[in-house]
C-alpha cells in the first residue's frame, strides 16, 4: 500500500465561500517580480549598440558637394540619402537611409528638404545617390 492511496482518488475540494480563481490570477502569484525597478531597462540600454560618426575626407566631401549641386537643379528627383543621426541617450548614433523626392536645399539651416517634409542636416550626410 502506498503512502497516499487513501486520498489519491478523493474529489477536488471546491470552496463554497470563495469564488474560483482564474488560471491567469493563479499564475500571477508565481510570476517573477522586478526587485529593482528599471534595472532590466538599464541593462538593455547598456547593451544597445551605437556607432561613431565617420569623419569624411576632402575627396568624399567634394563628391558630396558635386552631388548636392547636381540635385539642386532637379527638384522632384528621387534620391537615397545615408546620414548619421546622434543617439539621444548615449555617445554615438546610427546611420539611417532615407529615400524620397528632393524638394530643396535650405542654405540657412544647412539641410536638405524632401517633399515629405523630412529634413536632413548636410553635415550629417554620408552619401547621396539618385534612384532610377
Amino acid at each position: 500500500m502506498g503512502k497516499y492511496d487513501d486520498i489519491i482518488n478523493l474529489p477536488h475540494h471546491v470552496s463554497s465561500n470563495r469564488p474560483h480563481m482564474s488560471i491567469e490570477k493563479r499564475a500571477a502569484q508565481f510570476a517573477p517580480f522586478a526587485a529593482l525597478s528599471g534595472y532590466g531597462d538599464s541593462i538593455e540600454e547598456t547593451g544597445r549598440f551605437t556607432c561613431e560618426k565617420i569623419e569624411l575626407d576632402e575627396q568624399h566631401k567634394a563628391s558630396l558637394d558635386a552631388m548636392l549641386n547636381q540635385i539642386r537643379s532637379e527638384p522632384g528627383i528621387l534620391v537615397r540619402i545615408v546620414y548619421f543621426t546622434p543617439d539621444m541617450l548615449k555617445d554615438g548614433g546610427e546611420y539611417i537611409t532615407a529615400e524620397g523626392r528632393f524638394k530643396k536645399i535650405d542654405n540657412t539651416g544647412a539641410k536638405i528638404v524632401l517633399y515629405d517634409n523630412q529634413t536632413i542636416l548636410i553635415d550629417d550626410i554620408y552619401s547621396i545617390s539618385i534612384c532610377q
